[in-house]
């Protein structure tokens, strides 16, 4: 195993967990985002709607809420190296039962509870680690850290179409699940929680100690506890953007590549729209990561929701496949931007001494959101059989999503100060 005492001299190990989370990312991420491309096989399969299909996956982001807030909790308490190894091993026990389920309750357990069990608390995870490690460049390394968001869909969708075509949904579920217990389990080791783990600070500056007797001390970030964060309007507002922004995106994952085919596009003209926008965000997290650091947190933020809003109402009359290449491109970019933007924006308003928690808590709002839109998006579809209004009402919810990003005010300052002593 790669030990940390190694790199601090020559590399900062900081960028060695930031890649580390680039990597498991890819594959835990890819993994939860391709619901969109087994939903026709289970709907098929077990003769559903499009609702009932899309419960499945809104089950998951519902108990993904519970998950994300233990996880978050216990990256602070007993760090990412534990966190992440029980997130490899549920992830791919998850796609291996699942992928031998004959009812559809079994899928609800196997896929709905233990994928949440395995992959909710990746955003939370792996945002509240690197924040710690960085200061002067936190927007960059978060950027970097989460593009396996973006490599995931764009590597996962087509590998599980081919695997689909080759074999059948049940046997691309088994296959992925040992890919996910080969890359996630062994790398999770690589993982610490701070750079005081390795006597440095955030961006490698080296620590400066105090001798006391035969120990070193170091200062530790400060920040508020979840519940001083409680208590602050500004949790309350980011809640509600994470909750709006989720409902958004996940309305258009889950139900894009079904949009696709039933506008007479093959499953695997449709899959790679769905990888285009994947692999697009790769780009927005880290251009938007660097103008979070440039701009401010607030403006980069401002700016995926409102070309995410404008994404999702070109999709609306999207008909050629250049149209949906264009949407998938500014759909990507956005999406991509707006997690590390918002991290970054959390560790600023509410520090980083309970960052772990909190983003926790505050991710259970994008699991919620995450349930809600897509089911909203069946259900429609349902009484519609269109996407139309579904696709229009997402992108009024992200418009009042900008509207709540202005509202947000640092919280470490005078109240974190008195609330204190």
């Amino acid at each position: 195993m790669l030990s940390p005492l190694k790199f601090k001299d020559k590399l900062f190990y900081g960028w060695v967990v930031v890649i580390t989370f680039l990597i498991l990312g890819t594959a835990i991420w890819g993994i939860r985002f391709s619901f969109g491309v087994f939903f026709k096989s289970i709907e098929s399969e077990f003769n559903l709607t499009r609702a009932a299909t899309s419960a499945i996956f809104s089950t998951q982001m519902m108990l993904g809420g519970i998950f994300t807030i233990l996880g978050g909790w216990a990256v602070d308490r007993y760090g990412p190296r534990a966190v992440f190894l029980l997130m490899g091993i549920f992830t791919g026990l998850s796609l291996l039962l699942t992928g031998q389920t004959n009812a559809l309750w079994q899928i609800f357990i196997t896929y709905s509870l233990f994928l949440a069990m395995g992959t909710s608390a990746i955003y939370a995870g792996a945002m509240s680690t690197v924040c710690r490690w960085f200061d002067k460049k936190r927007g960059l390394a978060l950027g970097v850290a989460s593009a396996g968001a973006g490599l995931g869909p764009l590597a996962m969708a087509p590998f599980a179409t081919y695997l689909i075509a080759e074999f059948d949904w049940r046997m691309a579920f088994i296959i992925i699940g040992l890919i996910a217990w080969l890359i996630v389990i062994p790398l999770s080791r690589l993982l610490r929680r701070d750079p005081y783990e390795i006597e440095a600070l955030p961006d490698g500056v080296k620590a400066r100690t105090e001798d006391t007797g035969n120990e070193k001390s170091y200062v530790q970030p400060a920040g508020l506890s979840l519940l001083q964060a409680l208590r602050t309007r500004s949790f309350w507002l980011v809640m509600f953007i994470f909750l709006f922004f989720a409902s958004g995106l996940f309305l258009v994952l889950t139900h894009l590549v079904p949009h696709v085919t039933d506008i007479d596009f093959s499953a695997v003209e449709a899959a790679t729209v769905l990888s285009l926008a994947g692999g697009a965000t790769i780009a927005g997290r880290v251009l938007l990561g660097i103008a979070s650091d440039r701009l401010g947190r607030k403006a980069a933020a401002i700016i995926c929701t409102l070309l995410l809003a404008g994404a999702m109402v070109w999709l609306l009359w999207a008909q050629d496949l250049w149209m949906l290449y264009l949407f998938a491109l500014a759909f990507g970019v956005a999406w991509g931007g707006m997690g590390p933007t918002m991290a970054a924006l959390i560790g600023d308003t509410f520090g980083l001494g309970k960052i772990g928690a909190i983003l926790g808590a505050l991710d259970a709002g994008f699991g919620i959101g995450g349930a809600i839109g897509p089911f909203i998006g069946g259900l429609i579809f349902d009484v519609r059989h269109s996407y139309f209004l579904a696709f229009l009402l997402g992108a009024a919810v992200l418009l009042l999503t900008t509207l709540l990003i202005t509202l947000i005010r640092r919280e470490t300052g005078r109240n974190f100060r008195s609330s204190l002593g």
